[in-house]
């Protein structure tokens, strides 16, 4: 039996031990983690569109339609969160740096 007046166990801390705080990235788009969730279908096939080259004006409105049936507007509201997107990053390294240094010289050109 124990003494009415005896101290009770110290609780264990509720906060993460110190070693443990490096934990997942901050939650992106949709309350997920972006290291829990890969790129959607269509997420990487507007990255396969944009690697393509286009052989005259249209061609990749046309594409763009007819592929991903989805607008031209919409496409490039897509495409500019992918490149700043990490997940996009790995996925497609070549393709989203070369966006980024086209966006990047535009913006100088302003």
């Amino acid at each position: 039996m124990t003494a009415p007046d005896a101290e009770p166990a110290p609780a264990s801390p509720v906060g993460p031990e110190p070693s443990e705080s490096a934990g997942p990235a901050e939650p992106g788009p949709g309350g997920r983690a972006p290291a829990e969730r890969e790129l959607s279908v269509r997420e990487r096939a507007v990255l396969a569109l944009e690697r393509r080259s286009w052989a005259g004006p249209g061609a990749k409105e046309r594409a763009i339609r007819e592929e991903l049936g989805i607008s031209p507007v919409r496409y490039f509201q897509l495409l500019n969160a992918l490149i700043e997107d990490e997940r996009a990053l790995r996925e497609d390294p070549v393709t989203v740096n070369r966006l980024r240094r086209l966006r990047a010289a535009r913006r100088e050109r302003r």
